[in-house]
């Protein structure tokens, strides 16, 4: 059994972190597209199936792996070169590691973490591989012997002394209020509520905090308004500038790696992790019926407005159209979909769900939940991307020292004073 959880652990990890690339990519060009008013990519398909766009993002991704890998004869460094790309990708994917997706699964009276690595490093351990991340992007600009690619990596050099600082201040502010780096105690801390009503999420114990470091997340992932080290429209594209197919690919994947870890993390310090809101993981196991019969109401009727909305949107169309044509299998395969899982879980209600089956569920529920908060913080990043402006480098540099480090610091001393009087 220990087996099987590890795998579904590491499994939930490769999935979001790289496994939904292809997706988010999907997801960038038709948010885009809607934020700009014109429709996105939704031409590209496989027999007529175009999935709304997604086969786009797919056909994206083979282009890449089949282009030629080529390597410009004036690189000297090869080696770096070639390495660079890599570390980009590894260091981002494994900030994704010690994310809890939901408490710990009790089975047979033995305690399985739910993390891919349940290291004791906790919030340390996405510290050290987000801050090794940058190291590829400067060696990928100083190997590349390329003017754009060397401003580039200079540019993630000052951007990293930037936020760092301010990124590491906040946590404290959080360890001082959780009382703890490992990731799944914080989570277990922000179960309860403050004022009797409001969920005592990270966002509302430690605002300030929490916007802190999600602007410094956002410098972290390299991703607009601070993706100053591949600004096209003034060094064409900066540390990447030399690279080519599956090279070029794995700083793309890398990215979104990165935007994957910090939505992840932004969810589990801040916005309850795994936590159904007001309940707790005994209140859970308590209401599971309850729960599931929520779940049983709520799912057909989330796929009865998405198939009316998309009736609505597709009536305008010939039924001889293609896009009509893939629209009645998609609405078809909702439905399908929500009548097997109703089944499914009214076969569970009525034949019982024990001890084991009660804790599996739970966490399937809260495994669901994380799923959600993440999604939703995704969606954060790519809608901040397509409205906001670039920064300067100066203007970063600006912010990070005269701005977010003292408001960090501010932060502390008010977080230490409050936690010492609370304690007295």
């Amino acid at each position: 059994m220990n087996a099987v959880i590890i795998i579904v652990n590491i499994a939930l990890a490769i999935v979001l972190a790289v496994g939904l690339t292809p997706v988010f990519v999907w997801w960038e060009r038709r948010i885009a597209g809607f934020i700009q008013d014109r429709t996105g990519p939704n031409r590209a398909s496989i027999a007529g199936i175009r999935l709304g766009g997604l086969i786009q993002a797919i056909a994206d991704m083979l282009k890449l792996v089949f282009k030629e890998d080529f390597t410009p004869a004036h690189i000297k460094y090869k080696f770096l070169y070639t390495i660079a790309p890599a570390i980009v990708f590894i260091c981002s994917f494994l900030t994704f590691a010690v994310i809890p997706f939901a408490d710990n699964l009790v089975l047979d009276g033995i305690s399985y973490s739910m993390q891919a690595v349940p290291v004791s490093l906790g919030i340390m351990w996405f510290l050290a591989f987000a801050g090794l991340s940058v190291f590829g992007i400067i060696l990928g600009g100083y190997s590349s012997e390329n003017k754009y690619g060397l401003l580039g990596g200079i540019r993630a050099s000052a951007q990293v002394i930037s936020y760092e600082a301010a990124m590491a201040l906040s946590i404290i502010s959080m360890l001082l209020t959780y009382g703890s780096i490992h990731l799944n105690e914080m989570v277990q801390a922000q179960s309860g509520v403050i004022f009797g009503v409001i969920p005592a999420w990270g966002i509302f114990m430690q605002p300030l905090a929490a916007l802190i470091f999600i602007v410094t997340s956002f410098a972290e992932t390299n991703r607009t308004p601070f993706d100053i080290a591949e600004g096209e429209s003034e060094i064409v594209a900066g540390y990447h500038t030399e690279y080519s197919a599956m090279r070029f690919g794995l700083f793309q994947v890398g990215e979104y790696a990165a935007m994957s870890a910090s939505s992840a993390i932004i969810v589990t310090l801040f916005l309850g992790g795994y936590q159904v809101p007001w309940m707790d993981t005994a209140t859970l196991q308590a209401n599971i019926n309850y729960v599931i019969i929520a779940i049983m109401i709520l799912v057909p009727l989330k796929v009865y407005f998405l198939t009316k909305w998309m009736n609505k949107n597709y009536n305008w169309l010939d039924e001889n159209d293609s896009r009509v044509r893939e629209k009645n299998i998609l609405v078809k395969t909702f439905w399908i979909i929500a009548i097997v899982l109703f089944m499914v879980l009214g076969s569970i209600l009525i034949a019982g769900l024990g001890e084991n089956g009660t804790n599996i569920a739970v966490t399937a529920i809260q495994i669901g939940t994380f799923l959600v908060k993440f999604f939703f913080m995704a969606f954060v990043y790519i809608w901040i991307r397509w409205t906001l402006l670039r920064f300067r480098y100066d203007q970063l540099q600006m912010l990070g020292w005269k701005v977010l480090i003292p408001l960090s610091i501010l932060n502390i001393v008010i977080t230490a004073i409050v936690v010492v009087a609370m304690g007295s």
